[in-house]
């Protein structure tokens, strides 16, 4: 089981695998966070670019 922070905030999630990792992020992302899920300006690329950054850092720990 790794720890990680929430890439934002100080906040920290807990997961098994990276996808564990982000389903458990998800709820305090979508209350904490909610202006970045829903703004418009973040593309396919941006996306894909948070999924890269984010595993490494869930690799790394």
């Amino acid at each position: 089981m790794k720890t990680l922070k929430c890439d934002v905030c100080d906040v920290t999630a807990e997961g098994e695998t990276f996808e564990g990792w982000m389903k458990a992020l998800m709820p305090h992302y979508m209350e904490a966070h909610s202006e970045m899920m829903k703004s418009s300006s973040h593309s396919e690329t941006d996306k894909e670019k948070w999924m890269i950054e984010n595993r490494v850092r869930f690799d790394a720990a």
